[in-house]
């Protein structure tokens, strides 16, 4: 099986009413970039009504509104649509963890399963991008100069900021002589130690 490239991807980030699926909490947002060669080819962004008013506290810090989410269309109608968009592409987020929770939880209300493998920027970035300040989105699209248009916590506006990061991230590492980085070397520079993360660079330079 050939090895598969990390610049051919799907980029994603949901806004939920909390932090955790196995406290009720649901998606209400889902935003995502789909990367062929490095190159955005589709974007996918839909507003979901988790059956429930959200709380003051989300809507101040999502700028989703209980207005807004009154006419959307249900949670399994949107990740139903989504797993199909999904198909069998690799997955990467920003503190995937969180992410990968949230869409296992919601892909399982409607009896759906993905095939691919998730890839968190967050902890490769804290790898790659060590003098970052923090490794927050917002901090490291600032720290590294990408151009972006201010606005966080919106599921599509941070898929797009994480694509973005993830080729920068990828360009750096072809500046070192990794021409062409697949998706397993990124998964592997997640979970290697900051202190072993040159030897491993090195020896996957061609």
């Amino acid at each position: 099986m050939p090895t598969s490239p990390a610049h051919s991807v799907i980029v994603l980030d949901f806004e939920t009413t909390g932090l955790s699926p196995n406290m009720g909490d649901r998606a209400i947002e889902i935003g995502a970039v789909k990367l062929e060669d490095g190159v955005v080819v589709d974007t996918y962004q839909q507003l979901m009504n988790p059956g429930f008013r959200v709380s003051g506290f989300i809507e101040g810090y999502t700028g989703i509104t209980n207005n807004m989410l009154r006419g959307a269309p249900s949670c399994e109608e949107v990740m139903a649509d989504f797993a199909h968009f999904i198909g069998d592409s690799h997955l990467v987020a920003h503190n995937a963890s969180f992410d990968k929770r949230f869409l296992d939880a919601e892909l399982e209300q409607v009896n759906a399963r993905y095939s691919g493998q998730f890839a968190c920027s967050m902890l490769i970035a804290r790898r790659l991008i060590q003098d970052s300040p923090t490794h927050k989105l917002g901090d490291l699209v600032r720290f590294k100069g990408i151009p972006n248009d201010g606005v966080f916590h919106r599921a599509l506006a941070d898929a797009e900021m994480t694509a973005k990061l993830w080729m920068v991230m990828l360009d750096d590492l072809r500046a070192q002589q990794i021409i062409d980085p697949s998706f397993a070397l990124m998964q592997k520079i997640s979970k290697t130690s900051k202190s072993a993360i040159g030897k491993l660079l090195q020896s996957s330079a061609t």
